[in-house]
């Protein structure tokens, strides 16, 4: 007899709990079911409706290619799925790969659990200079080595900093003088929208019926960011540019 299955939304943190209730993994389809109808044990993790393949207002055409793309320090810890309950991500989450086809939309990889290569979700922003609005105009699927790129000061934080950016000029073909360039002139952007504190417009993700929880606030931001990653040297500052808490990835 075939078995039955009735999809379910489980994030990653709640899977060992769901699985001691009868949950079942599909690895073609990467997520969780129940075998039958009816298991009350299961039923707080009912499916709702699939999130759209396109968000309300989003720019698919915003930020293609792999870049570095550095969140300004007064952003960080500000990342989407921060802001949404763990069962909003997991539909998130499921519509950004399945839209993208399971694949990398910078390098086209798909993901190797052999070589820790998953696929995670980036956020791409546009920063209105006037109102002091960042506002996400697009989510894209991006595989571990190209999430790392765009996240270059945490690479830098991480010590594989060689690694990123070997993988930078492999993708995008740029000389590595050209690559190095790039990485300069990103962190001077970095360093100017640093300056500033910037309110959030996570429009897109309202649009689609994503509850938000309310983020840190941006006075807050810096300092969240200096005591997660400052070492324990006295005096120690993190890299420029982590881009830390901004990766909402396959954890």
């Amino acid at each position: 007899m075939p078995v039955e299955r009735v999809w379910l939304d489980v994030p990653y943190a709640e899977k060992d709990a769901a699985k001691r209730g009868g949950a079942r993994w599909d690895p073609a389809a990467k997520r969780w079911f129940a075998p039958r109808a009816g298991m009350t044990e299961l039923a707080r993790w009912a499916a709702a409706d699939a999130v759209p393949d396109l968000l309300p207002g989003e720019d698919r055409t915003l930020g293609s290619g792999l870049f570095v793309d550095l969140v300004p320090r007064t952003c960080w810890f500000t990342n989407v799925r921060s802001c949404v309950a763990q069962a909003d991500w997991e539909r998130l989450r499921r519509m950004i790969t399945g839209r993208a086809g399971q694949r990398c939309e910078a390098c086209g990889a798909g993901e190797d659990r052999a070589a820790r290569r998953w696929l995670e979700a980036h956020e791409r922003w546009t920063y209105d200079a006037t109102t002091r609005v960042q506002t996400l105009k697009r989510l894209i699927c991006l595989c571990t080595d190209c999430h790392t790129v765009t996240h270059f000061g945490l690479a830098q934080v991480r010590g594989i900093e060689d690694r990123a950016f070997a993988h930078l000029v492999k993708v995008t073909g740029m000389s590595e003088p050209r690559a190095r360039d790039h990485v300069r002139t990103a962190f001077a952007v970095w360093e100017d929208r640093s300056r500033y504190d910037w309110e959030l417009d996570l429009g897109i993700l309202t649009g689609a019926g994503i509850a938000l929880a309310p983020p840190p606030g941006a006075g807050d931001r810096a300092r969240v960011a200096d005591e997660t990653l400052l070492p324990r040297q006295p005096g120690a500052r993190p890299a420029r540019g982590t881009g830390a808490g901004t990766r909402p990835g396959h954890d």
